[in-house]
């Protein structure tokens, strides 16, 4: 009698065969190059991993795909995290990834992290240990290989830039086991040496292996050991290495880290136009002022010159005169008014002769107050002789020349003279 079969399906065998698969094999992680990489309009990405004997289809389903870091390419080495499974409408056996990193950059970005927490702690990055860079630098130093890309394009921005501006090379190797070592001494040289203001210390472009020399504890130090301002310019603007936290500034390439250490011509012209500009203003309002204040000064000395003070004295001595004038008439009419109540000969006679006193007292008074009066100084023929330019009263003839003009004052108007001749007189 035969046996009764059991005849399973192939849906069945795939799916029992998966769930075996996927209950035998814990999560794991396989390295290898990347090859025939699919990324249909799903978002999902389909690819195999393969060394040198063997080769295994993988699959990443979009949520995960979202999250790399960097974009897949076929001959790329990885590392892939993930579990075994079998994809049942085809049979086929495949990997299912959750997360993918370049190879070696695992690795390294861990020591590039303990690294830089360790410096940090230390206080080596610290923001107190920055140096500020030369505003118009005198000479500049390039720490690079002189055959790389950056150089060129260091040179490139200083001419456009500033091409007054000596460069100096000071070359490197800047990839490889022995370049943190060459750079470490040839920052120490250019230290020594004190030829420039401000270092560059520059990189093209690559891979965290490619920029790994400018990660090496040797290099950080040698960067805050040297004596001159360090500028670096590694990679491009999402690269960072230990070397751009030790510098004092760090520019996202060698281009920008040109631009950080000299001013551009143009907007230097400009500001110094600008500042032109404003001097000149401040100067033409300094002008004015003091414009202002020598014509008040002028205004005051003219007040205070003894010509006119002359002038002031000669009317208040007039105003005197006419008073006195006044008050002598007052009282010999109040006299003639006693007099004339008073009556008779006797009190005639006495005031004809007190008059006559009086009269004399009063002449005399008159004479000696007319004596002291400039006005009559000029009414017996003499005159006040000042310079034309200045009122300055002339008293001394030794201080004319010949053709000097001057002003003459009588006791009735006045004239402007020229000096023909000099005749100094006995002092």
């Amino acid at each position: 009698m035969e046996t009764e079969r059991e005849i399973w399906t192939v849906s069945r065998l795939n799916r029992e065969a998966r769930l075996l698969i996927e209950t035998g094999f814990r999560v794991v992680w396989i390295e290898g190059e990347l090859s025939n990489i699919a990324q249909p309009a799903s978002g999902h990405l389909y690819f195999s991993l393969k060394d040198a004997s063997a080769q295994l289809r993988c699959a990443m389903f979009r949520s995960r795909r979202q999250l790399l870091k960097f974009k897949p390419a076929d001959g790329a080495h990885v590392i892939v995290r993930g579990r075994v499974s079998l994809y049942e409408p085809r049979g086929e056996f495949q990997f299912v990834a959750e997360h993918m990193e370049e190879a070696g950059s695992g690795a390294l970005q861990r020591e590039f992290e303990n690294l830089k927490r360790r410096l940090g702690e230390e206080g080596l990055f610290d923001e107190a240990l920055k140096r500020a860079l030369p505003a118009m630098p005198t000479r500049i130093g390039v720490v690079t290989s002189p055959t790389g890309a950056a150089i060129r394009d260091i040179v490139s921005v200083l001419e456009r830039r500033f091409p007054s501006v000596p460069v100096i090379v000071y070359p490197v190797p800047v990839q490889g086991t022995i370049a943190p070592a060459r750079i470490v001494a040839m920052l120490r040289t250019a230290g020594e040496r004190a030829e420039c203001d401000v270092l560059i210390l520059a990189r093209g472009g690559g891979s965290i292996e490619d920029l790994w020399a400018f990660n090496d504890e040797g290099v950080a130090r040698a960067i805050r050991a040297c004596p001159i301002p360090i500028v670096t310019g590694i990679g491009h603007e999402i690269d960072f290495t230990i070397a751009d936290f030790a510098a004092d500034r760090r520019a996202p390439t060698p281009s920008a880290a040109a631009e950080l250490v000299v001013p551009d011509r143009v907007e230097l012209r400009r500001r110094l136009s600008g500042m032109a500009r404003l001097a000149q203003r401040r100067m033409v309002q300094q002008i004015v002022r003091d414009g202002e204040r020598v014509q008040w000064l002028d205004a005051r000395l003219k007040q205070l010159h003894p010509g006119r003070r002359l002038q002031q004295q000669s009317q208040r001595l007039d105003e005197m005169d006419q008073r006195l004038a006044r008050a002598l008439r007052a009282r010999l009419n109040a006299v003639r008014e006693r007099l004339r109540n008073v009556g008779g000969a006797r009190l005639q006679r006495a005031w004809d002769r007190r008059h006559e006193r009086a009269g004399v007292r009063v002449a005399g008074a008159a004479r000696a107050l007319h004596a002291m009066s400039p006005l009559a100084t000029l009414a017996r023929g003499y005159a006040i002789v000042t310079m034309t330019d200045s009122d300055a009263a002339v008293t001394d003839a030794r201080r004319l020349t010949s053709g000097d003009t001057l002003r003459a004052r009588f006791a009735r108007g006045q004239a402007d003279l020229t000096v023909t001749s000099i005749e100094h007189g006995d002092e």
